[in-house]
């Protein structure tokens, strides 16, 4: 591959290295830039995704400007697809570095955009994930205003009883609630909703909508959504019927009140899987295990006596987890496993409750007598596809939000200063909530101390001298970065270079080719088909 690179058009030198990303070859790099006055680099190795920035800072570092990088997919594209198939691998290997030495020749050296930030950020979401966020970021300096569209804060961790390890949460989420509204440097707006927004990393605009339709504009630099979710509803399994069949936050709350439900009763029963893991909603919710036995565990303490069947399809208490599982069945509490085909009936017989489950190992029904059942439902996400309209985020077919990458970014969105956590994201334990917010406020906050950010200069252009203000960039831009608006008197439309990801899509639309790519632009991406033919 070496020698072949040394044959392509411009090409000065060309070496193969081991480890291209290691800090010797950087160097390495750095010394044939100055020792041959090179004024374009081309990496053929691994994905930009993860290198691409390293390489650029190695550029910049040997004086060259850090977008006359071209990088060379090589790996992910050739060697790992084409295993079983090493000569071909290295001709489609070889074209690949034709192509990225074609457009090399084209690139031309950019310059970072700066754009001035505003030092408040506002959090949407008053559960635990955005308290913790707030206070997070006030106390770093930031004054934060914190959204809730309920009558309080807390969220869905108000109707919680205890975490697995035994530790309490209302007293924990109350000190919580105490001191964000103690805190002056975070406002609190409740029974309040986001109606418009605008803007782009370190300069947004979002207007407030409380119950009594009076509006408000703040403007901040960075977001953090947190909106949480809810518990799915059934409609099987007589809920709604009878009083005595409880979803699993309903039997916190009568533990935690230590009713006479509670007190008086000698048998439960657990269902898992109500309304999760099934063709309309068919992600696990992750804690509704670990939580089902942590409260079985709880009615045994307080009723020894008591019998307790968990009815599962799956038992899926991760980690440590594993221990409040072993522990309850050595305490006597039965597990019996049904499936999707065979889901356990229940039905009210002389004032008392029967459920009805095939037993997956005898391979005949069993009918046990109870006098509580507690439906372990799936978590749903909030509303949230009006918020990835507004802000131009992006959500999952369920409705959770989407992170731009699970490893590399993973409570970063695609849109620049927005970042999530909490259960909007997915179903996810307490403490797991707790440490993304705290996450995503460091990542907030990134932007937040800055009085500049410079963005990648990666973004769509315009020609006014052609363009007939015919609209179609701004219908297809999926971030609202490119507009028409009058010049002069003629429609023309303008691309804003802080809102714009560089996707392309106006490019690619653009009936009188008017809109071009900085760095993938019409003519560099001509060059790349030209040497592969």
């Amino acid at each position: 591959m070496r020698a072949y690179a040394e044959t392509l058009p411009n090409v000065v030198v060309a070496d193969r290295n081991l480890f291209t990303c290691s800090q010797d070859t950087q160097e390495k790099i750095k010394e044939y830039i100055r020792e041959y006055d090179l004024n374009r680099v081309v990496v053929a190795s691994c994905t930009p995704r993860t290198h691409e920035p390293l390489f650029r800072e190695t550029l910049r570092e040997g004086t060259l400007n850090k977008y006359t990088f071209e990088m060379c997919n090589i790996r992910d594209q050739c060697s790992w697809v084409h295993r079983d198939d090493p000569e071909k691998a290295t001709e489609k290997a070889k074209d690949l570095v034709r192509m990225a030495v074609a457009k090399a020749r084209l690139i031309e050296p950019l310059t970072d955009i700066s754009v001035p930030v505003n030092h408040n950020g506002l959090v949407i979401g008053g559960g635990v994930a955005g308290m913790v966020s707030a206070l997070s970021l006030a106390e770093q300096g930031f004054k934060i205003d914190l959204v809730e569209k309920g009558d309080r804060l807390g969220g869905q961790a108000l109707n919680l009883y205890a975490t697995y390890k035994g530790d309490k949460i209302k007293p924990y989420v109350e000190d919580l609630v105490e001191n964000v509204n103690d805190h002056p440097l975070i406002h609190v707006y409740l029974n309040t909703t986001i109606k418009d927004a605008s803007g782009f990393i370190g300069s947004f605009a979002s207007t407030l909508t409380d119950d009594n339709g009076e509006k408000k504009k703040l403007e901040h630099g960075a977001i953090i959504m947190a909106t949480g979710g809810k518990p799915y509803r059934p409609k099987e399994y007589l809920y709604g019927k009878d009083p005595n069949v409880l979803l699993s936050l309903e039997l916190d709350q009568e533990i935690m009140k230590g009713s006479d439900r509670i007190r008086g009763a000698r048998s439960a029963v657990f269902i898992q899987c109500v309304g999760s893991r099934t063709p309309e909603r068919p992600y696990c919710s992750k804690v509704c295990c670990t939580h089902s036995i942590h409260r079985a565990l709880t009615l045994k303490s307080l009723h020894p006596d008591m019998q307790i069947y968990i009815l599962y399809r799956d038992i899926r208490t991760f980690g440590d987890r594993e221990d409040l599982y072993t522990e309850a069945r050595d305490k006597g509490i039965l597990f019996i496993r049904y499936d999707l085909e065979n889901k356990p009936g229940v039905e009210k017989e002389n004032s008392r409750l029967k459920v009805t489950v095939t037993d997956h190992v005898l391979q005949r029904p069993l009918e046990i007598s109870a006098d509580i059942i507690c439906l372990a439902t799936g978590i749903l996400p909030s509303d949230n596809i009006p918020l990835t309209k507004l802000y131009k985020v992006s959500a999952t077919k369920e409705g959770f939000f989407l992170e731009a990458h699970m490893k590399l970014r993973p409570v970063d969105f695609a849109t620049d200063g927005i970042f999530l956590a909490g259960l909007c994201h997915y179903p996810k334990p307490i403490e797991e909530s707790i440490a993304q917010a705290k996450a995503a406020s460091a990542r907030a906050a990134t932007i937040l101390m800055k009085d500049t950010i410079e963005i990648e200069p990666i973004v769509s252009v315009v020609n006014p001298e052609i363009c007939s203000g015919c609209g179609t960039c701004e219908r297809v831009c999926p971030f609202g970065a490119i507009h028409v608006i009058e010049m002069d008197g003629v429609k023309k439309a303008q691309n804003t270079p802080a809102s714009c990801k560089g996707c392309g899509l106006c490019a690619a639309s653009c009936p009188s080719k008017a809109v071009d790519m900085c760095h993938f632009s019409q003519h560099q991406i001509r060059a790349q088909i030209c040497a592969l033919a």
